[in-house]
């Protein structure tokens, strides 16, 4: 049961980072239809990350200080994605280099950490 947890937990992360990139492309090119669906099937995406998320961290790490950093950094992520595309939305793109810059730095920080390439 924890290797399917596993999985899916981690191939929502690749699907979920997929989905916010054609999402941000669609709503900063202009296509707000579609933007808006591919955004609501990446917060369905979120929902399952979070969930399959606290599933390993209870059931399979028995809550270590590391996961629950690494949980909480997740979380940040989503929010920094929601950030970067309500703005997208918005159109008020000029001022988002320090987003993205915070968004770069956990995006490489959190999968190191899930695969205890980082670890304290």
């Amino acid at each position: 049961m924890e290797t399917m947890f596993s999985h899916l937990h981690s191939s929502a992360w690749a699907i979920t980072i997929l989905l916010f990139l054609i999402a941000f492309f669609l709503l900063k090119g202009g296509k707000a239809k579609g933007g808006k669906i591919v955004h609501m099937i990446l917060r369905l995406f979120y929902v399952i990350m979070i969930v399959s998320g606290v599933y390993l961290l209870s059931a399979l790490w028995g809550f270590a200080t590391i996961y629950i950093v690494k949980g909480l950094l997740a979380i940040v992520l989503i929010g920094l994605m929601e950030m970067l595309l309500g703005k997208a939305k918005r159109g008020q793109l000029a001022n988002t280099v320090v987003l993205w810059i915070i968004f770069i730095i956990i995006l490489v920080v959190v999968p190191l950490m899930g695969f205890g390439v980082i670890s304290f």
